[in-house]
């Protein structure tokens, strides 16, 4: 498919998470036109508790200008504690700096206000930007694609990004059957304040949990999380979930006694399933190209998904300024760059997990870990 010539480009972005307002910030940068379409009303804003951020995530921040307000807003931090269940310090581990010596190997933050930092990134950017909104079709025609919104609206791009999440519509609109499965493992998760001596990940392994871990996400708020196996949904009632997490947490020593103190509020505790999916083929169908969760996800066992979620944007957009003609060349070295990376992160992650699972003990997790930040110390 050649270009036209006679009018500039113009991109849609399907989806307004970490990927969608990422590629719309760089797209923007370069010079696009960009339509960032968004589901929701709230765009986000307040949804989740905690991320765990690594260097090759903060080196795409640095990359969307945003990273200063980032580590304003986080806690960076280069080491992991392992304890016993009982609070116990085991091994403090010296962690990969993955985005480079001038960027810290991790950083805790609120994952609202990441999404905040971003959407105001997006806001300055220049995009066109419609909440509540969907795509109801795609018509894929020589030079890009007619689009019809929810709202009765039509457009016409070169290029449509779908970045709308795990669940994509965008993914099965283009005929991607592939669809997300369950690892076998869950986490709950909550924020709650930061107490002394909470200056880095921590994690215990056994007890009752697989994990129980928790990360600083800025001065005052520390991410408690608690991976167990998956459990059917219906039998928890929302109203549970305060009760549950802290029953979990009773089994813990260490900080956890403090962390349950404040763990009262079911609305905020969240129960989620972890899953996987690694779209093979190509990660695109004409002029339509998918990015971040819509491709790839996998459980948080190695803290990688926003990480490569970010790199997704970087990348493609990379690719989008230097090439003629957004052709399925162009998108199939799009997929054949990203493919190897993204299969190393969701194999370790769902391995890791599927160790835990299982209850392999002699299992060459140190070995792991170090040959897989290895790669990701490279560039993308």
């Amino acid at each position: 498919m050649m270009d036209t010539p006679s009018r500039p480009r113009a991109v849609l972005v399907v989806g307004g998470g970490t990927a969608g307002n990422a590629v719309t910030v760089l797209l923007r940068r370069a010079g696009l036109a960009v339509d960032l379409i968004e589901a929701r009303p709230d765009w986000n804003a307040t949804t989740g508790s905690g991320i765990t951020l690594q260097g090759n995530a903060l080196r795409v921040l640095r990359e969307l200008g945003v990273w200063e307000e980032v580590k304003a807003s986080g806690a960076a931090f280069d080491a992991f504690a392992v304890t016993a269940p009982d609070g116990t310090l085991l091994n403090l581990v010296q962690d990969y700096r993955t985005g480079g010596d001038d960027l810290p190997a991790t950083l805790g933050m609120q994952r609202p206000r990441l999404q905040q930092i971003l959407i105001d990134a997006v806001r300055e950017s220049g995009a066109a930007i419609r909440l509540g909104t969907t795509v109801e079709t795609l018509e894929q025609g020589a030079y890009g694609v007619s689009v019809r919104f929810s709202d009765g609206t039509a457009g016409h791009y070169d290029l449509v990004i779908g970045a709308d999440g795990l669940n994509s519509a965008t993914r099965a609109m283009i005929g991607i059957g592939d669809k997300p499965e369950p690892t076998g493992m869950a986490a709950w998760r909550v924020s709650a304040p930061r107490a002394g001596g909470m200056d880095h990940t921590t994690t215990a392994y056994g007890g009752a949990t697989y994990i129980a871990g928790y990360t600083p996400t800025g001065p005052t708020t520390v991410y408690a999380f608690l991976v167990e196996r998956c459990r059917d949904r219906n039998s928890l009632p929302p109203a549970s979930y305060a009760d549950e997490m802290r029953g979990l947490m009773k089994g813990y020593g260490g900080a956890w006694p403090e962390i349950a103190r404040h763990v009262l509020d079911p609305a905020k505790v969240n129960y989620t399933w972890f899953h996987r999916l690694l779209i093979e083929g190509p990660w695109h169908r004409g002029r339509v190209v998918l990015i971040g969760d819509a491709v790839h996800c996998c459980p948080p066992t190695l803290a990688q998904g926003a990480a490569m979620t970010l790199e997704d944007a970087s990348v493609l957009t990379e690719l989008l300024i230097i090439g003629k003609n957004w052709d399925d060349d162009l998108l199939q070295t799009f997929h054949e760059r990203r493919v190897p990376r993204v299969r190393t992160v969701v194999e370790t992650s769902v391995q890791l997990g599927q160790w835990q699972l299982d209850g392999v003990r002699d299992a060459d997790v140190p070995g792991t870990l170090t040959r897989t930040m290895k790669i990701l110390a490279e560039l993308p």
